[in-house]
């Protein structure tokens, strides 16, 4: 558990942590969607109190169990937040709800769920997957994820991006060709180079999903899980904008956002549709030389940076995700051109989500063969948990699947 001992407390802050935690918990907002509102709605908020009511909402949210056996409309977040500010150092101030608060006892014997604060049923989980190997994973998803940058080599060089940070105060380390770690915590959105299309915040494991596809200029793309963009701008990265990139996603929104960035990057390759028919996926069936599935998931891989997840996923989420999977897989994957090559990836570590999903879907389909999988885990690879498996296609569509797009 971490905490900024040297911030002096303020009401207005405890209330701001309060808020977040009531949002996001009782809620169910995710927790950086309520701290983008809340800092939005108190713009007199400094730096150092925007990184105090984070780091303490985050670091409550990691280790919750510590404080509350469970979570309800009901729960005492003053309280537990006077307990999180006790265990990390904190003198607290004679405030109301603070009344005779003391700090919690160490205790040797509890078990893993709860000194590294999960659910039972991630626990069981990850020990059905894991075995051993399963603390050490655990423990790395609640060190906080350090801050990557990919840069993107149509706006400048590495050397140049790296340069341009150490001018403003930002020190980082090369972690690739295209990749920058921050050595500290920096607000880089309010930057004139992130502004000028310089780079995208990307942790280090979503990096290698790219990559994997094997992208080249000139070849038609299809992103068919695009979301805002970011591995689709990456792809454009990668291929020098020449060639086609098509960008698939269920919701608009997020299609005009990926625009957006895209402009931004001085990316002109990339055409977005919006899929409100299954005949805008079939329009597309044999065009592909490479497909990018980057489908929904749980999550469970980056716990580090979205940790308020763990306490909103169970065996009923985990069903309904790994059911849009496979349709997915099967959906979209005729896509993929004869010979072309398929990336289906997730931020997961849950093999139903990943290796067995994939050995399902090559079971039914055997015009596909797995050319190479990688599982990035966060105790070993030192970022978030990413499933990579690479498919290829081997035979033509069959009769009537081929729907060729005439563009």
């Amino acid at each position: 558990m971490t905490g900024n001992k040297s911030q002096k407390l303020h009401p207005n802050l405890i209330e701001g942590v309060e808020e977040a935690l009531d949002a996001s918990l009782s809620r169910g907002v995710p927790a950086d969607k309520v701290l983008m509102r809340l800092f939005r709605d108190h713009p007199k908020w400094g730096g150092r109190d925007r990184a105090f009511i984070a780091e303490t909402t985050y670091s409550i949210v990691r280790y919750l169990r510590h404080y509350v056996n469970g979570i309800g409309p009901d729960t005492d977040w003053r309280r537990v937040i006077g307990w999180h500010l006790l265990a990390t150092g904190h003198e607290l101030p004679p405030w109301p709800g603070w009344e005779g608060l003391r700090r919690l006892p160490k205790r040797n014997d509890l078990p893993l769920a709860v000194t590294e604060s999960v659910t039972d049923w991630l626990d069981r989980k990850g020990r059905e997957g894991y075995g051993d190997r399963w603390p050490a994973i655990l423990h790395a998803l609640n060190e906080p994820a350090p801050v990557v940058l990919r840069i993107n080599p149509l706006r400048c060089t590495l050397v140049e991006a790296r340069a341009a940070l150490e001018e403003l105060g930002i020190p980082a380390e090369p972690r690739g060709d295209l990749a920058l770690e921050l050595l500290q915590r920096a607000d880089v959105f309010r930057t004139e180079p992130f502004r000028a299309g310089w780079f995208e915040v990307q942790d280090l494991a979503s990096q290698q999903v790219v990559p994997a596809l094997d992208v080249r200029p000139g070849q038609r793309i299809v992103d068919a899980c695009a979301g805002a963009g970011g591995k689709t701008l990456h792809i454009a990265a990668l291929t020098g904008n020449k060639g086609q990139i098509i960008a698939l996603d269920t919701e608009g929104s997020k299609l005009l956002e990926l625009r957006k960035r895209a402009a931004r990057a001085g990316v002109s390759n990339i055409e977005t549709r919006a899929i409100d028919d299954l005949k805008v996926v079939k329009r597309l069936y044999g065009t592909a030389d490479r497909l990018l599935l980057d489908v929904p998931c749980t999550g469970t891989g980056v716990l580090r940076r979205n940790p308020d997840i763990k306490w909103k996923i169970g065996q009923a989420f985990l069903d309904k995700v790994t059911g849009i999977q496979a349709e997915i897989l099967q959906r979209y994957s005729p896509i993929c051109k004869p010979g072309g090559l398929m990336v289906y990836a997730t931020c997961s570590i849950l093999p139903e989500e990943n290796g067995q999903q994939v050995s399902a879907f090559l079971q039914g389909n055997p015009g596909f063969r797995l050319v190479e999988e990688k599982r990035l885990l966060p105790d070993e690879f030192g970022y978030d948990g990413f499933y990579i498996a690479v498919i290829e296609r081997l035979t033509s569509p069959s009769e009537g699947e081929d729907s060729p797009d005439a563009q």
